[in-house]
């Protein structure tokens, strides 16, 4: 093996010596040092000697290595400092040409705000969790207090999976919420635990300027001892006024969810039209932003958790919706256009 080696550096020094021009430069080199090189295939059957040989040859390959990198780059400079001479040399080059311009690439505003939105939560002591977008209907719906003859299964019309009777038995769903990760969260943390989980969702929707059949979504709990609705409303309100940087009016409203109890919705005042009334928020002044509620104690059984000793509060929020506040965008079928000269704005 030594052998072969010290021959591969003999051949590619007396080579190397002779290069006149860029390009055989670029070829000899791809030659020896390249993926397909001779000395690197050589190097690769180091790992077939005996144990004992390996560290000695390793170490002769890489000083053979050094020596070869070390004569190109010898050569390099002195093709270099007469490129100008060498018609069609690879390295020639005006530099009085002007350079073209690279344009800088950028975030898509909803990775934007869900970064934005994870800094303000993990600010507030949230731990930031990701879970799978093709969900079984169990964590999907099941856990959550929503079995299969339960009519808020209508209110999610959803797009489901067949899945590979050999692999999963369960129904494959594509995740409707992010509260898909609330059991699972449970089940891996226990309790005491605050945590959220921004991602995408699938829905069944028929699209209009405040409604498209995938979004972007974050949902997040708190379990803890003697949670109440007191709470709630404080941490809403705390991250409310951090995303918007500002004093904004809010109302709490009672609503239906089925694996909270009570339910509530928290809704702001529009800003796009300040509270005017615009297709955005249905000519109502008012714009539903975050629905929640204390967590009910089937969920929480679901997860583990004794229910008698330990309480809690869910929340969820379109990302995607929170963006048009924001920014004042009057369709949120914009977001996932494609249309760059929409995304250039951000």
């Amino acid at each position: 093996m030594q052998n072969i080696l010290n021959t591969i550096k003999n051949n590619a020094l007396r080579e190397i010596e002779n290069i006149k021009s860029g390009d055989e430069y670029i070829k000899l080199e791809k030659k020896y040092l390249g993926r397909n090189g001779e000395f690197t295939k050589a190097i690769k059957d180091i790992k077939s000697l005996a144990e004992k040989e390996r560290p000695i040859v390793g170490k002769i390959a890489n000083e053979i290595r050094i020596d070869l990198e070390n004569g190109f780059n010898k050569i390099k400079e002195a093709v270099l400092e007469t490129a100008g001479d060498i018609k069609g040399s690879v390295f020639s080059f005006d530099p009085t040409l002007q350079s073209k311009k690279q344009e800088i690439g950028h975030l898509h505003p909803t990775t934007l705000i869900q970064n934005e939105l994870m800094d303000i939560f993990a600010s507030m002591g949230f731990m930031i969790l990701e879970g799978p977008e093709l969900e079984s209907d169990y964590y999907n719906f099941e856990s959550l207090n929503v079995p299969k003859t339960h009519p808020a299964r209508d209110m999610q019309d959803t797009y489901y999976i067949k899945p590979d009777k050999k692999l999963c038995s369960s129904q494959i769903v594509l995740r409707t919420q992010t509260s898909n990760m609330q059991v699972r969260t449970m089940h891996e943390y226990g309790a005491p635990l605050r945590a959220i989980f921004p991602g995408k969702c699938f829905r069944n929707e028929a699209t209009d300027v405040c409604h498209d059949n995938s979004f972007h979504q974050l949902e997040g709990m708190i379990i803890d001892k003697n949670i109440s609705v007191a709470n709630l409303i404080a941490v809403m309100e705390e991250f409310l006024s951090k995303v918007f940087k500002r004093e904004l009016k809010t109302k709490l409203r009672p609503a239906y969810f089925p694996f909270v109890e009570p339910g509530f919705e928290v809704d702001m005042n529009c800003i796009i039209c300040d509270g005017a009334g615009c297709p955005s928020c249905k000519n109502s002044g008012w714009l539903e932003m975050i629905g929640c509620g204390l967590m009910h104690p089937n969920v929480l059984k679901a997860g583990g958790i004794d229910s008698e000793e330990y309480g809690g509060f869910a929340f969820g929020l379109g990302t995607t919706r929170m963006i048009m506040m924001l920014h004042e965008i009057a369709d949120i079928r914009l977001m996932q256009s494609g249309d760059i000269r929409f995304t250039k704005q951000f």
